[in-house]
């Protein structure tokens, strides 16, 4: 059978995207539709407005190029008539629209989901909010670090007793904003039989308890409420990280199995039989005795020796590197994570590619972000609006 053709950045390409959105879980969905090829078209305030981006730096810096690649920029003022006639105009095409205002907003500017669908029965509204779209805290401005902490992560980051840390990355920003893409998609899939699109939600709250996951499960069905345990894993140990001669490696032997074939490796069987660790629930329990008695092991001989060593005696063992290290592990290069696009003007900008690999319609880094409202006539263009309008509107400073 022949093998079928490779086309990248396509598999979304039939559908249009408005988005709406600022800071990073917005922009995160928007960006992920668009690596696959959906038409994403940024809508920004015009500059007579006075309105920018904010959380994200310069236009052209790191932030901004990473958020928003993959995206046609247009400008409307949202808050004139005429500019949310120009925006249910493009609606009435659109498949999707993004917008992670606070709740009210999209409500005062008549972009609320019942008003979207007045114009497109067919569309799909996508809203990120810190809290939900109703609820006591509806009215408060949510971000990343505020809901780390709301969400319990925080509470569990972090050695014992040196007080909450949140983690080093913007993971509910992330994840929430890959979680609303995911919703997006499914509310597209069952568009298909339905005909008819739908509101999907998603907020920083509900994404960072469900990333709590077997924490949250264990306090919901057995009363467990867990604690700060540092590097280690709060119930199966050895799986920490331990200092070696030059650095440090990760450690992760969990069950029986490993834990002998560890012992084994680093040439201590006697503590396979040691009472204090001969279950999981009994190192669990001696977490110190264990670390003591394998830092000791460890700190003996470089990082490079261990990971080696102990991957090849079947148990899972990796460095922990600084960002620089990242891009150049083997691992990470043969992967292709990072990828180099040539912006208009010849500028080389990398980026980190799509986490999600398709064989045969996979995504494509195309565009980089350009500026504000570069691509307002084109867009307005194909909408139907004519060159008399668009200059028009141009003067009015609606675009």
């Amino acid at each position: 059978m022949a093998q079928a053709t490779t086309q990248s950045g396509v598999a979304l390409s039939r559908y249009k995207v408005l988005d709406l959105t600022q800071a990073r879980a917005g922009p995160t969905c928007a960006k992920q539709l668009g690596d696959f090829g959906a038409d994403v078209i940024r809508v920004e305030p015009p500059p007579a407005t006075g309105r920018e981006e904010f959380y994200a730096g310069d236009r052209d810096g790191a932030d901004m190029q990473n958020l928003h690649r993959n995206k046609r920029s247009i400008t409307i003022d949202l808050k004139s008539a005429e500019g949310l006639g120009v925006f249910l105009r493009l609606a009435e095409s659109a498949d999707v629209v993004i917008e992670n205002f606070r709740p009210d907003v999209k409500h005062r500017l008549k972009i609320d989901y019942e008003s979207l669908r007045k114009v497109n029965p067919r569309i799909i509204l996508a809203s990120i909010s810190g809290f939900g779209q109703d609820g006591p805290y509806v009215g408060r401005p949510g971000f990343d670090q505020i809901l780390q902490g709301m969400c319990g992560l925080m509470s569990v980051t972090g050695k014992p007793g040196q007080g909450p840390m949140r983690a080093g990355a913007a993971v509910l920003d992330m994840s929430t904003g890959w979680l609303a893409a995911l919703g997006i998609m499914t509310a597209l899939l069952e568009r298909e039989q339905s005909g008819c699109g739908q509101w999907v939600q998603a907020s920083l709250l509900h994404t960072g308890v469900a990333l709590m996951d077997f924490q949250a499960a264990r306090y919901l069905q057995e009363g467990a409420l867990p604690v700060q345990v540092g590097n280690d894993h709060p119930t199966s140990m050895p799986t920490s990280m331990y200092a070696t001669l030059d650095g440090y490696v990760n450690i992760a032997a969990a069950g029986h199995a490993m834990w002998t074939a560890l012992c084994g490796a680093v040439e201590r069987d006697d503590l396979v039989v040691d009472p204090r660790f001969c279950t999981d629930a009994a190192r669990v329990e001696h977490r110190h005795e264990l670390n003591e008695a394998l830092a000791s092991v460890f700190r003996c001989k470089r990082s490079d020796y261990w990971i080696e060593h102990l991957n090849a005696a079947g148990v899972p063992c990796g460095p922990v590197h600084t960002v620089d290290k990242v891009f150049e592990d083997p691992q990470v290069q043969h992967s292709g994570i990072a990828q180099t696009v040539t912006a208009p003007g010849g500028r080389k900008i990398r980026f980190v590619s799509q986490a999600i690999g398709l064989s045969r319609t996979p995504a494509q880094v195309h565009r980089t972000l350009g500026p504000k409202g570069e691509h307002t006539a084109e867009v307005l263009a194909e909408a139907g609006f004519d060159d008399a309008a668009i200059k028009r509107l141009q003067s009015m400073h609606i675009i």
